[in-house]
């Protein structure tokens, strides 16, 4: 794993996150800061999101950076209407420079309804979307509270293909009772529909969730840990064949090649590799810069409460707290050690102002090391794949 001499240091990236705090329905399996809703002012958002956008950027935030990436987020940010999308792309111009490269991403949905905006969206300047399949299967979409047949996933599949650029979209396994051959049929079907991008998740059962209720009551039994693990390690075989590579250990990405980009979510690896980000819209997270100290920014979760803030106070925001050295390198580490290509020490100074060989003294993780779970040099260090399947335990180790 030792970086050669051509390999350069990956740049940590200034991103702007966009959420969206709205669905159709709430899936149960899903934790995420999402809301039904049987209308929306969608003017009145669109204000809002400019206003709240105009504060962060009069305050100085990102001041002298270059945004990334955009992302979308949700919620279904498919459900927006597409000139709020450009508006707010419009408005983020005028406050920031734009890397000739950035990559603005929207998640959607499968729905025949949103799927049939994916062109406007590119008009409004959307160059990379993020599909929700999680599934093939009808029995399994009705199991995932999912809105969508498998029918609108193929076709959202290639009306993104015509639409953007870049597309990626998200499969689900892990599923109780769940076999080895099923799963290796449904990624064989995604394989022939993907782009230069899949996320795969294991099904987690999250607190306060459809699930999480489901299980409480004996009506849900989650797959065991051994069992996920061989799906995992199957996932990684055949993804591996098919030349889409685990560059984090839930998402795969066709490589850089010949001076081509990889397929990599940059926006998320802005979040992996520790960089600088804004978060905009109800309970959005945020690490930013200011007076050469880090920031850790969350807005106001619930839709309305966040709405009426931005209207009386220009942001919508909750909290804003300083960020130590030491926990924001914790949170180095958490985060880089999720990618293959691992921590750089550069980007870990860069992003703490601490040492990676002090903050983690090489007697500590020589261990590790030594049983084939992690890989370190004076330019990096690295979780083997075999050290991302028990990360938890690993990271417990290294900041003991």
């Amino acid at each position: 794993m030792p970086v050669s001499a051509e390999m350069k240091i990956p740049r940590r990236g200034f991103g702007l996150y966009v959420h969206w705090p709205f669905c159709v329905s709430k899936c149960p399996y899903c934790d995420f800061n999402s809301h039904v809703r049987e209308r929306v002012d969608a003017a009145r958002w669109q204000a809002a999101y400019l206003r709240e956008m105009e504060h962060y950027a009069t305050v100085g935030t990102g001041q002298g950076e270059t945004v990334t990436s955009v992302f979308f987020g949700g919620g279904t940010p498919s459900l927006m209407p597409p000139d709020t999308a450009a508006a707010i792309l419009e408005a983020a111009r005028k406050y920031w420079r734009f890397s000739d490269d950035v990559e603005i991403t929207l998640e959607a949905n499968p729905n025949s309804a949103e799927a049939g905006k994916f062109a406007a969206f590119a008009q409004a300047g959307i160059n990379r979307l993020s599909i929700g399949v999680q599934s093939f299967e009808a029995d399994v979409l009705k199991f995932l509270g999912r809105a969508h047949d498998a029918g609108e996933a193929r076709a959202a599949i290639e009306a993104a293909r015509k639409a953007v650029p870049r597309y990626s979209f998200d499969l689900i396994y892990a599923r109780p009772e769940q076999a080895a051959e099923q799963w290796r049929a449904e990624l064989r079907e995604a394989l022939a529909l993907a782009g230069d991008h899949l996320s795969l998740y294991t099904l987690t059962i999250e607190p306060n969730t459809g699930f999480a209720g489901a299980v409480a009551r004996g009506a849900l039994h989650p797959m065991p840990s051994d069992d996920q693990a061989a799906l995992y390690d199957l996932t990684q075989e055949i993804l591996d064949e098919a030349g889409l590579l685990a560059y984090e250990i839930s998402n795969h990405a066709r490589p850089s090649s010949e001076g081509m980009a990889g397929g990599e979510s940059r926006h998320n690896l802005v979040y992996w590799r520790s960089g600088e980000y804004l978060g905009l819209g109800p309970g959005a997270h945020g690490r930013i810069l200011r007076d050469d100290a880090w920031l850790a920014t969350q807005t106001r979760r619930k839709p309305e409460v966040w709405l009426e803030q931005v209207e009386t106070e220009g942001h919508g925001r909750e909290s804003e707290t300083p960020v130590a050295s030491s926990e924001r390198a914790e949170e180095a580490l958490m985060m880089g050690l999720r990618l293959a290509e691992g921590v750089y020490a550069a980007n870990f100074r860069a992003a703490t102002g601490l040492d990676l060989d002090i903050f983690v003294p090489r007697e500590r993780s020589a261990p590790l090391e030594a049983a084939g779970l992690l890989y370190r040099d004076n330019t990096r260090m690295v979780a083997t794949r075999e050290g991302r399947a028990v990360l938890d335990g690993l990271l417990a180790r290294l900041l003991a």
